[in-house]
């Protein structure tokens, strides 16, 4: 479904003003340490708005819009630093299921992911983490039995919706694991970033279910939607940690004037304001170039690489920007860095999406 810039504002407004009531700096310090690592009730209070939906089809229960809307929110969810399953669940599962699942998969399994009541999630990667098909270290039998170990599962520790990506003799194919399946262990990995938990899935001859038919280009075509909310959230965590570090620049008083007047910070300023804007720009353009096969593996590779070292240098330099407080560990800079330098990694790393980027085009 399409719909209007003036919409898409409204939706984008919509999410913001919600998060801005419910998703404040202590309610993520809050929830972050919690056991579920995010708020069931403002999911729920999301899920009114469409977001856990936004990609479902209106038939399977969700709003069916695209990537331009998904790229819009994320913006909103990164600038909160939201702890929630939105990329697991809403993004990757969704997107999954969608491009792989038959019509029974879908009918089964999207109801429940779009109104909320269930959190999704994808085992992807083994542990070299390049989310890339030679990566994948999970063996199917010809039982449909999985054994092997996936990595860097998000929000794995509570998902109900669980996809495996496994090798088998056709190649990589999509299954679904039980929860309670036996020869299935999950273990919570140590992170760096609270907001973003992730688990380690060990299958042992675990019971799966195929879905659909689909190889790795389904699964690519999931994870390219992945990389492009990521990015928004990047987009959107790099314009708030700026935002906050200018309004420093103008209240802290050093010498009998602002320290912002000082020409050195300005240039920093300056700087930066360049980063925010590329990062912008370039997850705005992976969105709009989502639905087009041939633009799209270059210009959603540029967010990958450009949106993530974008923010990881505003963070840095907005700890430095703000002197002795910006390194106390109460200051919120340092959550924006630890999210910020987490999507460094999550779905390839900046080698994986310039190498990405070059193939796209030709060199």
């Amino acid at each position: 479904m399409t719909i209007s810039v003036t919409e898409r504002a409204e939706l984008r407004s919509a999410v913001r003003a919600l998060l801005h009531d419910e998703c404040t700096e202590a309610d993520v310090r809050r929830v972050m340490t919690s056991p579920d690592g995010f708020d069931r009730a403002l999911w729920a209070k999301l899920a009114a708005q469409g977001v856990p939906g936004l990609l479902v089809e209106p038939e399977y229960g969700g709003v069916g819009l695209g990537a331009l809307e998904l790229e819009a929110v994320a913006e909103e969810t990164g600038a909160a630093l939201l702890p929630a399953p939105f990329l697991s669940s809403a993004v990757l599962t969704v997107a999954l299921i969608q491009s792989a699942g038959t019509e029974a998969d879908k009918q089964r399994l999207l109801p429940r992911l779009a109104d909320g009541t269930a959190i999704g999630t994808v085992a992807v990667t083994g542990a070299r983490g390049t989310w890339t098909e030679d990566a994948v270290d999970i063996r199917a039998g010809a039982d449909a039995t999985l054994t092997g170990t996936a990595h860097y599962v998000i929000f794995g520790q509570i998902a109900e919706v669980i996809l495996v990506i496994a090798v088998t003799d056709d190649g990589p194919a999509v299954f679904e694991v039980a929860s309670d399946a036996p020869g299935f262990q999950r273990t919570a990995a140590t992170v760096f970033d609270a907001t973003s938990p992730l688990s380690t899935y060990t299958f042992t001859a675990t019971p799966a279910r195929r879905i659909g038919t689909a190889g790795w280009d389904a699964v690519q075509q999931a994870l390219d939607l992945a990389v492009i909310a990521m990015a928004g959230e990047q987009a959107g965590g790099t314009r708030r940690i700026f935002d906050m570090t200018v309004e420093y620049l103008k209240t802290r008083i050093q010498f009998g004037r602002p320290i912002g007047s000082f020409q050195a910070l300005k240039h920093m300023a300056a700087d930066l304001l360049l980063q925010v804007e590329s990062a912008t720009s370039a997850a705005q353009h992976a969105a709009d170039r989502y639905q087009d096969p041939e633009t799209r593996p270059g210009a959603v590779a540029l967010a990958g690489f450009a949106c993530a070292e974008a923010y990881v240098e505003t963070a840095m330099q907005a700890i430095q920007m703000h002197g002795g407080i910006g390194f106390t560990w109460e200051h919120p800079a340092h959550l924006f860095l630890r999210r910020a330098r987490t999507g460094l990694l999550l779905f390839g790393d900046s080698a994986a999406h310039r190498e990405r980027y070059l193939l796209s085009k030709g060199a």
